[in-house]
């Protein structure tokens, strides 16, 4: 695929969502953006339009409360992103749900939306690295293999998260976790060469690509969340909503029915502690008794708060809870291929490697992820070079992309709390500032950072909050 052909962040088309807000009886001219701000300040302004921006303007109107929802793409959805490749329906942001998240399950038996599994992502081959360079393993065997490792680097996660919806329930234990990087906590393992590249393969991946900037914490808190076992974990990545994250994100949309302003990145919030004024970066300015700041916690940096932040958001801001350099991408490769598990070592430029749908023709969709700035995403030839570098007989054939890490509105993908962010962080990041409330699964107590459970939580208690301010 050619770089000018492959879809751009906030590239899911204006037409296409015209006409899915349309069905859900929402009026088009909101979406446009170029309507002139309010002369008279609305209850709230809403900072974004993902899960956790439109779960907090459903939330608010729930109670009588109109909101303004400014979003700075051509789409609603943030870190989410549907889009159609192959002539399928993919995902190149969030993509799967699982059962052991209580708020998901709540919104897709509200809507009437089934999960789905994909039967043709079990692997025909897998490859794994070794220090003599990729090799095929049987992959039940080796995923058995991995399963063991995982449960080495979480051990102890039912002492430490024994209750992992109240991270800091056991606090006196986690004290003495919250201080190790995922690297750190390798390290204590004394594994073998090949088992470490295993390991280290998955956390550096999960991690932007580097294991030591990431605390043991936060991808433990996942593993327990799942039931602390394999199996839980690898049920994080089975389902996925019919008709795609798009589907439920429209019809919270519908609910939430908000006047929607699309291509509205905002450049300044001003809160002078009766009213707040969001000004656009095109200069347009919204007026509201509270506001709703329902962005990544990296994308707060590019924002300037005339009254300042706490200094706890500071500190999370200036970290990067979004892990950096994240790209994933779709690809399509030859049906003679088969359908490939693989994982890289640390370094390698692509990372992870799942397959997910055989199309009618015999080819093979999967999923990737790259950690590696060096690479030319866009490039085709660099792109396969790179997948051959994990998995040697892969023939692709074009490939379509989610560049995370370069997405100005997101400025990094899935949140990921560094050392001793945990105790620091939580609960004082979730709190009100003046009159603005914070929204993100970057900052959720349950599942944060890459989880849509997260955000919704997240949205539903920044809610809660504008509308306490409100009173």
């Amino acid at each position: 695929m050619n770089r000018q052909d492959m879809p751009r962040p906030g590239a899911i088309g204006r037409r296409t969502l015209l006409k899915a807000l349309g069905a859900a009886g929402i009026a088009t001219t909101a979406v446009a953006g170029s309507a002139a701000a309010r002369p008279n300040p609305v209850d709230v302004v809403v900072v974004g339009a993902g899960f956790a921006g439109l779960t907090a303007a459903r939330a608010l109107r729930a109670k009588g409360v109109r909101s303004v929802v400014l979003e700075a793409r051509d789409r609603i959805g943030g870190r989410t992103w549907t889009t159609t490749f192959a002539g399928e329906l993919v995902e190149l942001g969030g993509q799967w749900f699982a059962d052991t998240q209580p708020l998901v399950m709540a919104e897709l038996r509200r809507y009437g939306i089934p999960l789905i599994g994909d039967p043709d992502a079990f692997p025909d081959v897998s490859y794994y690295p070794t220090t003599s360079g990729p090799r095929r393993f049987e992959f039940m065997a080796a995923n058995e293999h991995m399963g063991v490792l995982m449960n080495r680097l979480f051990e102890g996660t039912r002492d430490y998260f024994p209750r992992p919806f109240e991270p800091l329930h056991a606090r006196d234990l986690i004290a003495r976790v919250d201080r190790l990087s995922l690297r750190d906590r390798v390290d204590q393992l004394g594994l073998s060469t090949q088992d470490r590249l295993w390991l280290e393969g998955v956390t550096d991946s999960y991690s932007g690509g580097d294991g030591g900037t990431r605390g043991l914490t936060s991808m433990a808190q996942w593993w327990a969340l799942g039931g602390h076992t394999q199996a839980g974990w690898d049920a994080q990545t089975a389902l996925r909503p019919e008709g795609g994250m798009i589907a439920l994100l429209n019809r919270i949309l519908g609910d939430a029915a908000p006047d929607l302003r699309l291509r509205t990145p905002v450049a300044t919030i001003t809160d002078n502690g009766r009213l707040v004024e969001v000004t656009a970066k095109d200069g347009r300015r919204f007026t509201a008794r509270a506001v709703v700041v329902a962005v990544p916690a990296n994308v707060w940096r590019s924002i300037r708060f005339t009254a300042g932040l706490p200094a706890v958001h500071t500190a999370a801001a200036r970290f990067g809870l979004g892990v950096p350099n994240v790209v994933k991408f779709w690809f399509r490769t030859s049906g003679d291929s088969g359908r490939v598990y693989a994982t890289g070592k640390p370094g390698d430029p692509v990372s992870l490697v799942l397959p997910q749908r055989r199309l009618a023709n015999g080819d093979v969709l999967s999923v990737g992820f790259s950690e590696d700035p060096a690479l030319d995403i866009g490039d085709r030839a660099q792109v396969e070079a790179a997948l051959r570098g994990i998995a040697p007989d892969v023939r692709l054939v074009d490939h379509v992309v989610g560049a995370w890490g370069r997405d100005p509105y997101a400025q990094g993908a899935w949140g990921m709390r560094g050392p001793d962010q945990l105790i620091a962080q939580l609960p004082a990041i979730q709190q009100p500032h003046g009159r603005l409330a914070f929204a993100t699964g970057d900052i959720a107590t349950g599942w944060n950072g890459a989880f849509v459970d997260g955000a919704i939580e997240s949205g539903l208690r920044a809610a809660e909050q504008a509308w306490q301010l409100l009173r």
